[in-house]
């Protein structure tokens, strides 16, 4: 052992979370002896139970304390017992903005024996990395709905960036009812992100990208994107292709790897990245991370499942993919890989089965996380 210590934060969340979790923290530590390193879990109970036990949902003090630590592994969140959107705003959310997790990381990559919708027509896989906006667009929650017509929405919002003041006015005619949402860009927001989609395209070995876009329809928000954008890629010396989203996804659906590296506002990254975990095989095999400057969050993109939790048919390829991910993020990328190689053998070599129940086999989670773990 060398002595290399890494201290993770561990939240396993609702219904699978933890079932998944458990799985794939057992492979981390495994792939860490073999490289020579070691982790120590800092584990929180935050998540249903314990806000229907406490009425709590993340403490503050528990939030500074993570702040130290070198990642965050998360489980889904997500509970029948507590209303949509109150573990997610509460959680997911609250960490993202507070530690100004920029980049939303989604891999959409092909792994043996997972059936695919449509082939790829290069014959080599499916490996597409999407590096969606995580913090600004239309997601920053500012918008609200008319009263006798008008409406005056605060704009005010604070982000690791800046912060942002105002107020949005608007009225209907004839005291008509309706709607209004508020997209933002910021010139340093699109920068950070493209620069970080430059240089993971320059790690694959490539040296252009394409920008997910609707600059024909949304002048003001998406034609700032494209300009700054292109700005940034070229001056770290990569080509970069912008693409209206619509056509993006029809031209996904028919070849599924004719992109590389894909870069987003957070809108757009969110569908393109949801449909190219479809065209890869699905969510039992996709994984994500919200990556910033400080505390960066690991979490596979599947919900917390209720119908299945308890029932071992979790599939925790997705969350071990997620492992790897973070593994690659505190610098071990050989045992990273290490991680993804074991996936591969294990799904390369499994009989029909041994596979997950998701695949079509009879294996349970623990099962799954044991046969990939002596892959180890």
């Amino acid at each position: 052992m060398s002595g290399r210590k890494y201290t993770v934060a561990r939240i396993p969340g609702d219904c699978i979370g933890p079932e998944v979790i458990r799985e794939a923290s057992a492979i981390l530590e495994a792939s860490g002896e073999k490289h020579g390193f070691s982790i120590s879990w800092a584990d929180y109970p935050f998540g249903a139970d314990y806000y229907t036990r406490t009425g709590e949902i993340l403490p503050s003090a528990a939030v500074d304390e993570m702040a130290s630590m070198d990642a965050l592994f998360l489980g889904a969140v997500g509970d029948p017992r507590v209303k949509p959107g109150i573990l997610e705003r509460g959680i997911l959310l609250h960490l993202r903005f507070h530690f100004d997790q920029y980049v939303n990381l989604r891999p959409a990559k092909s792994y043996p024996r997972v059936p695919l919708p449509v082939r790829p027509k290069k014959g080599e896989g499916l490996d597409t990395l999407v590096v969606r906006e995580n913090t600004e667009d239309f997601y920053m929650g500012i918008g609200g709905t008319t009263e006798k017509g008008r409406a005056a929405i605060d704009m005010s919002a604070v982000r690791g960036l800046y912060t942002m003041k105002g107020k949005l006015e608007g009225e209907f005619s004839g005291g008509v009812e309706g709607a209004f949402q508020l997209g933002v860009a910021s010139e340093p927001g699109i920068r950070r992100v493209v620069a970080y989609g430059c240089r993971a395209a320059k790690a694959r070995g490539e040296k252009t990208m394409t920008l997910a876009s609707k600059s024909n329809a949304l002048p003001q928000i998406y034609g700032f994107w494209e300009e700054v954008a292109r700005d940034e890629a070229e001056q770290h010396g990569i080509g970069l292709t912008a693409v209206n989203v619509d056509a993006m996804c029809y031209h996904l659906v028919r070849t599924p790897d004719l992109y590389g590296v894909i870069v987003a506002p957070n809108m757009f990254g969110d569908i393109v990245s949801d449909l190219l975990a479809g065209l890869s095989g699905g969510l039992g095999v996709s994984a994500g991370a919200d990556i910033g400057d400080r505390l960066s969050m690991f979490e596979p993109i599947h919900g917390s499942a209720p119908d299945i939790a308890g029932t071992g048919k979790a599939n925790p390829i997705a969350a071990i993919l997620t492992g790897a991910l973070l593994l690659d993020h505190i610098g071990e990328k050989d045992a990273a890989a290490t991680v993804e190689n074991a996936v591969r053998s294990y799904l390369e070599e499994a009989k029909q089965k041994e596979l997950p129940v998701e695949f079509g086999g009879e294996a349970l989670t623990g099962s799954v996380g044991q046969a990939v773990l002596q892959k180890i």
